[in-house]
């Protein structure tokens, strides 16, 4: 019996030095991932960061200390938003992206693009995941001024905008189907796809209320993340229409299906505005160092060459301004 009975007593002092065999194997595995959880995307963009940084650059000295010291920005930015900005084979493809290149060589930084939704980007800089937002973002009063355009309450501190270029909003329909469509005053009782937390988004709400003071029918509106999924609602025929800013909607309607899916509709596009680079209040050093950048590409002509190849040019500011959207 004693013999017998010990037997049991190794059995657990085996599983018992078995058990904290794993727990060790599975700490020095944590502490393993741990080391390899440093290569974050800031780490990484902080290696690329330094074969980029020029501190011969024209501007370099204006960028405040901090910036010079790590050589980049966190730029945040929806990149489905052609050909404002997107990917493309795996790389980052547009106006905005061809811009920030165009700025680095003028601020001796690399400007690194991380891809968000567009209704998260004020949050992204809020938190400061994000240096800056640079995405085709409408400078208004509300932005500045950290209000929720839906709510009209305050979120935020707000932002300072650096102004870069100035476009309006466009509706397009299926093409050859417009059922009607012929500008924002047709739209009453009409399906209308935008994306989220956009001007497309706000001015349909305020067309919409219009609609019903007017007696007829609102507009019936759909919010998606992306504009994308709405150019998609709308070529499967769920909504009549869609609204995107002006670059946005022209190059859905010369590329989509070759050209033969979409059609423009309602003329001029309505409530041009200009879209501004976002900088958090209080960062003043570095909002009159991106503000220097832009005006240095429109002085040495890169600006000019970025807006052709997009075929853009109409878009172009005369003049860089800070906070000119109203």
């Amino acid at each position: 019996m004693t013999a017998g009975t010990s037997r049991p007593a190794v059995g657990r002092s085996r599983t018992a030095r078995t058990a904290l065999a794993s727990v060790a194997a599975v700490i020095a595995s944590m502490l393993v991932l741990s080391a390899c959880g440093d290569q974050t995307n800031e780490a990484i963009a902080r290696r690329e960061a330094q074969k980029h940084r020029n501190v011969h650059a024209p501007l370099f000295k204006m960028l405040p200390k901090d910036v010079q010291d790590k050589g980049f920005l966190q730029v945040g930015s929806d990149m489905t938003y052609k050909p404002v900005e997107f990917r493309t084979n795996g790389q980052i493809a547009g106006i905005d992206p061809d811009l920030a290149r165009a700025m680095e060589k003028t601020l001796g930084i690399k400007l690194d693009f991380n891809n968000a939704t567009f209704d998260t980007l004020m949050g992204g800089l809020k938190s400061q995941r994000y240096d800056i937002a640079m995405s085709a973002m409408t400078d208004t009063k509300d932005r500045q001024e950290g209000i929720d355009s839906t709510t009209g309450k305050k979120i935020g501190a707000g932002v300072d905008f650096v102004d870069y270029l100035n476009v309006g909003v466009s509706l397009y329909t299926q093409k050859g189907k417009t059922q009607g469509i012929d500008g924002w005053d047709t739209m009453c009782g009409k399906k209308l796809a935008v994306q989220r937390g956009t001007v497309s988004h706000d001015l349909a709400n305020a067309k919409s209320k219009a609609c019903r003071k007017s007696g007829s029918q609102p507009i019936s509106i759909e919010a998606f993340d992306n504009d994308s999924e709405a150019q998609t609602r709308l070529r499967t025929g769920g909504v009549d229409a869609v609204s995107s800013d002006y670059p946005v909607a022209a190059y859905a309607v010369n590329v989509s299906g070759g050209g033969k899916d979409f059609q423009m509709v309602g003329g001029a596009p309505l409530k041009a505005a200009p879209y501004g680079i976002a900088v958090p209040k209080g960062q003043a050093e570095l909002r009159d160092a991106l503000k220097a950048a832009v005006e240095l590409t429109i002085k040495n002509g890169s600006y000019a060459e970025v807006l052709k190849k997009w075929d853009v040019k109409d878009a172009a500011v005369k003049e860089v301004q800070l906070n000119g959207g109203s």
